[in-house]
């Protein structure tokens, strides 16, 4: 799974198309409601072939973490930013290291997905 996830971030830096994500290090914070914490990612598409993005967290192993956020997918115009919240539990907050996103295509022929992951830092 690791050696996929390396070759799909190469052959993403070596396409001319992508998008951004950041902050490349986010930090959780104390939401609202009582044992939830949140951080804020903004992605900007540089995709002119991709519209709809699907957002994740993963532990360490690349193991789906439980999390909210307003749209798991969402539609996200060429050139166009779009800032999320991304909530989890705070028993999830030791477990949970990256924050993903990653372009959904519906043309098979070019078949190339982009996908973008910012890292929580072990120690905050």
């Amino acid at each position: 799974m690791r050696l996929f996830i390396l070759a799909l971030a190469l052959l993403s830096f070596s396409s001319a198309f992508a998008h951004e994500m950041v902050p490349t290090y986010p930090k959780w914070r104390n939401s609202y409601i009582d044992d939830l914490l949140v951080t804020q990612m903004e992605m900007f598409n540089k995709r002119n072939d991709v519209e709809y993005f699907e957002v994740a967290v993963f532990d360490e192993s690349w193991n789906p973490i439980p999390f909210v956020t307003s749209f798991r997918v969402f539609k996200l115009e060429y050139l166009s930013r779009v800032t999320f919240d991304v909530y989890i539990r705070q028993q999830d907050k030791d477990r949970a290291r990256y924050v993903c996103s990653r372009s959904k295509t519906t043309d098979f022929r070019s078949g190339v997905t982009s996908m973008i992951c910012s890292k929580f830092k072990e120690d905050q």
